[in-house]
């Protein structure tokens, strides 16, 4: 195992906070088909735009700008409880960790670097998968986009994950997959490195260009 020294992308870090979907886990291939399959059940189709409009907002603000677009009957909680229902299994059963993701965080609580999630999804599903995948051995605080004002890419959910964790925002390092996660994070005066996935690989460019570092899997960060 590297010495905290070998590692430079954690040189003088002191709380490393993650985004869930996309980032730490590999979740990101369910919503596109939970989309497709909620809106057909309404006769609606997918629009090409959709998860890039709704990208960084917390599970609340994606409720309320998917009930005003298609004028859906259903309330905001009713939404949620819907698309919680449709994930939650998957959540539990079918989401792994994203590849070196584990063997980071094991690395990070050996070397005392405290950790954390920042996340729009809601926390039914954060607990389902954090319970799947053992979380708890590893993380220290959880937070959710819903719990603060502002989705991403507003820095609130990564300030009040730094809160908590009891750590300087220009002392943690965040990892995201996505711009608007990425925005968030620098918009929160931390640094930040891009994850590649294979659901925003056409964004590649423009996440190298937001962020202060990128990976293409978590294995890179030993290297």
């Amino acid at each position: 195992m590297c010495r905290k020294k070998d590692l430079p992308i954690l040189e003088d870090i002191q709380s490393v906070i993650f985004d869930l979907d996309g980032t730490l886990v590999d979740s990101m291939w369910l919503w596109h088909d939970i989309d497709v399959e909620f809106l057909g059940m309404r006769g609606l189709a997918l629009p090409e735009t959709y998860q890039r409009d709704i990208e960084g907002m917390s599970f609340t603000e994606t409720a309320i700008y998917t009930k005003d677009l298609f004028q859906l009957s259903e309330s905001v909680e009713e939404l949620k409880e819907i698309w919680n229902q449709m994930a939650i299994k998957k959540y539990t059963y079918e989401v792994p960790f994203k590849p070196g993701a584990e063997e980071f965080l094991k690395y990070c609580r050996e070397q005392g670097i405290s950790v954390g999630i920042a996340t729009s999804n809601s926390r039914d599903l954060v607990e389902a998968v954090a319970g799947a995948l053992h979380f708890g051995d590893y993380i220290q605080e959880i937070v959710t986009a819903c719990e603060v004002k502002r989705g991403k890419p507003a820095p609130d959910v990564y300030l009040e994950a730094a809160s908590r964790l009891q750590a300087q925002p220009e002392r943690c390092l965040v990892f995201e997959d996505v711009p608007m996660g990425i925005l968030a994070g620098k918009n929160a005066g931390m640094r930040v490195c891009a994850v590649e996935d294979d659901f925003s690989l056409a964004l590649k460019e423009e996440k190298k260009g937001l962020a202060d570092y990128y990976i293409s899997d978590f294995h890179e960060v030993f290297a």
